[in-house]
């Protein structure tokens, strides 16, 4: 595989590629830091969006306590790379998982699991009896996802007081993902049911107190939601992880504090009459679960749309000819970006218009 020297100008790289604009990225770093620090809530970065131990340390020195990751693999690329303080977000049952999580676990006493049932809890506390210490763990709560997560606060209690029986496992605290409004276009409407979504989490963090159950954090909040989940008394802190590249999803569910950092560069390969240009960017460089890419704010009058694995097609939205020639690089903003970033081995990260350095994207496709 080419790999381009540092200091080659956008126009030269090869395409499809995907290009971080580094200014831009730490910009949407110091916002979100800023803003959590008004806000008096910590901050743990969902690293599902990146898959890059690099990205993560940036994060970390920026102030973060720590990071979430949705798989077992990825969190095993990141403490791999050094990273410790690693919060799993999604439930782990059944082997060979449970037995990849001690390995994790012996490795990592900071190292945090959610669940949502007494039986997984109970086959993990059973394999967890090789550690040295207890593994930490975080009830799981539907705050309207309609995913994972116990139902109620009574749920809850009931969880709680089944870990408490297992000798190798510490209830640490509560998660509960308000995910389904993260692109609620009515913005005041997205905070009414984010409250609403809140008040059910610190309720039940409450209620746990209450009975006996010392709960420490309680976690939530992604991008298009981390100030409203922040408004509400309890909460201690927060999991964005779209805020650092951004996407046409939210920037169309109207998230506006944050910069555009992360583009597919593309060629046009062919244009075989005046109103189709042809791009070498098909659906293996650019996901569609979100909808189509757009073009960047410089060919804003054109419109993208996949024509199978390799191509995509360019047109303009009059009917009229696309002003463009073979061999004319475009940038394309995906729809979806933590999709389209698991599409690719690298990130080539620029600055002033030039190739700074190129970040392998270690945790892509960790399925597992």
């Amino acid at each position: 595989m080419h790999t381009p020297e540092l200091g080659t100008s956008l126009q030269e790289l090869e395409t499809p590629s995907l290009l971080v604009d580094l200014a831009a990225m730490e910009r949407n770093i110091k916002t979100l830091m800023g803003r959590c620090v008004q806000l008096g809530i910590t901050v743990r970065p969902h690293v599902k969006t990146c898959k890059s131990p690099a990205f993560a340390r940036l994060l970390i020195e920026a102030g973060a306590v720590g990071i979430c990751v949705a798989k077992l693999s990825e969190a095993e690329v990141m403490l791999e790379a050094g990273l410790d303080d690693i919060l799993i977000t999604t439930e782990i049952v059944a082997e060979p998982k449970i037995s990849r999580l001690l390995s994790l676990a012996t490795r990592n006493s900071k190292l945090k699991i959610v669940l949502d049932s007494q039986l997984a809890a109970a086959q993990i506390n059973e394999k967890m009896a090789q550690l040295p210490h207890r593994l930490q763990v975080l009830i799981d709560l539907n705050v309207g996802q309609n995913r994972c997560g116990v139902e109620s606060k009574e749920d809850a209690l009931s969880l709680a007081q089944a870990l408490s029986r297992l000798e190798h496992l510490q209830l640490v605290g509560i998660q509960g993902y308000e995910g389904h409004l993260q692109m609620h276009a009515d913005e005041a409407e997205r905070r009414r049911l984010c409250h609403e979504a809140m008040a059910k989490l610190v309720g039940a963090a409450d209620y746990l107190r209450q009975n006996g159950f010392e709960i420490q954090t309680v976690t939530t909040g992604g991008t298009g939601t981390f100030e409203y989940c922040a408004e509400n008394k309890g909460v201690t802190e927060v999991q964005p992880g779209s805020f650092l590249f951004m996407d046409l999803a939210y920037a169309r569910s109207g998230r506006k504090n944050f910069e555009q950092a992360l583009h597919v560069l593309s060629t046009v390969i062919s244009k075989p009459v005046a109103a189709r240009a042809v791009l070498d960017a098909g659906m293996k460089s650019l996901s569609t679960d979100s909808g189509n890419a757009c073009l960047s704010a410089e060919h804003a009058g054109l419109t993208y749309r996949p024509a199978g694995d390799e191509h995509g097609i360019l047109e303009a939205g009059s009917g009229g000819e696309v002003p463009l020639a073979i061999g004319d690089k475009v940038l394309l903003v995906p729809s979806h970006i933590d999709t389209t970033v698991n599409l690719f081995d690298n990130y080539f990260c620029m600055r002033d218009g030039k190739l700074d350095s190129i970040v392998r994207i270690s945790a892509r496709g960790k399925v597992q």
